[in-house]
């Protein structure tokens, strides 16, 4: 009996070739993530230290050094790159063989450059470097792929804010780029003071840059082009108050997307009656009284306040065509 139970107490040989395998499988794992990592840093600093490559020619040939340099890139070369053996009684190539200055006249000349490398090679490098983050300024709506990931982001985060506006996402405000899931808030916090997203002038935009509005639907974009043609241009954003069912609400929630430039003055002096009276401001009647006041009266006495001390303007009328930019009368 007691060897049996000796013999339950101890560790089976299968248990022991196990842990022994395991030990190894470790042991393995370790050493090849050690090699990979020498690898790479092998591969990295071979871009920071590029191949050297001695040509030796003869002094009376010195100028065909600048053709050779021509096949180089500028970058590859240093104030150390290209050196003459001076005085020296002989040199070497590097690999084994002996020049003597007496027997073959000439110095040595050395181009410094990049032998050719496999394409793993240069990814590896490409992934183990890390990038150059830049900060400058940019649109996060036009901004190209290879921008963002100058800007600091991986090329699959780059990949992802574009795939968003190729389907039709927009970016109207900066905090709106700090909403998206790749953009961490300490990225955000450094890009925030350059980014720039252009307001969209009410007075040149068309009805579908309009749509990229908060609030703004076909029918508002539609009605926003034709009132501005009635007015021959908005010379407020306030104006747009004067569309029917465009209330303040919605005026504030795009107030900071949007600007205005300054359109054409509206000769309100010079234009016959009937075109007057096409003015949204303007009724048939005012249009007749315009024209006969400016007949009899001079031109520094044209002014919109002359029009309403004469009647010829209602006080509703005479308070929105305040907001016009007027031409003013010869």
């Amino acid at each position: 009996m007691a060897p049996q139970k000796e013999k339950r107490n101890g560790l089976s040989a299968s248990f022991i070739t196990g842990a022994i395998a395991l030990v190894f499988l470790i042991i393995g794992y370790q050493v090849a993530l050690f090699v990979h990592k020498a690898a790479v840093t092998r591969l990295v600093a071979n871009r920071d230290q590029p191949d050297t490559v001695f040509i030796y020619i003869s002094e009376e040939n010195i100028s065909s050094v600048t053709d050779m340099r021509a096949d180089v890139p500028e970058e590859m070369f240093s104030s150390e790159d290209i050196a003459a053996e001076g005085d020296a009684a002989g040199f070497s190539d590097g690999i084994g063989h002996q020049f003597s200055r007496r027997k073959t006249g000439t110095s040595p000349k050395a181009i410094r450059k990049n032998a050719q490398h496999s394409t793993q090679a240069v990814k590896v490098r490409e992934k183990a470097v890390p990038r150059r983050v830049e900060s400058f300024r940019f649109n996060p709506n036009t901004v190209s792929l290879e921008d963002l990931q100058r800007l600091g982001f991986s090329e699959k985060q780059a990949e992802a804010i574009d795939n968003y506006r190729q389907k039709g996402g927009r970016f109207r405000r900066p905090s709106d780029f700090a909403k998206s899931y790749v953009v961490a808030d300490s990225v955000f916090d450094r890009l925030a003071p350059f980014i720039e997203i252009p307001r969209v002038d009410i007075n040149r935009a068309d009805s579908v840059a309009l749509l990229d509005l908060p609030g703004i639907g076909p029918f508002f974009a539609g009605k926003m082009v034709q009132y501005r043609r009635q007015l021959r241009g908005y010379s407020t954003v306030e104006q747009l108050l004067e569309i029917w069912h465009f209330d303040a609400d919605k005026l504030e929630g795009m107030r900071d997307l949007i600007t205005c430039s300054p359109p054409s003055p509206y000769p309100i002096w010079t234009l016959p009656e009937d075109s007057l009276s096409r003015h949204p401001h303007i009724s048939r009647a005012e249009a007749h009284s315009i024209v006969l006041y400016r007949q009899h009266h001079a031109p520094e006495e044209c002014t919109l306040e002359g029009l309403q001390k004469a009647g010829v303007l209602s006080k509703e009328h005479f308070q929105r065509l305040s907001l016009c930019r007027l031409e003013r009368p010869e």
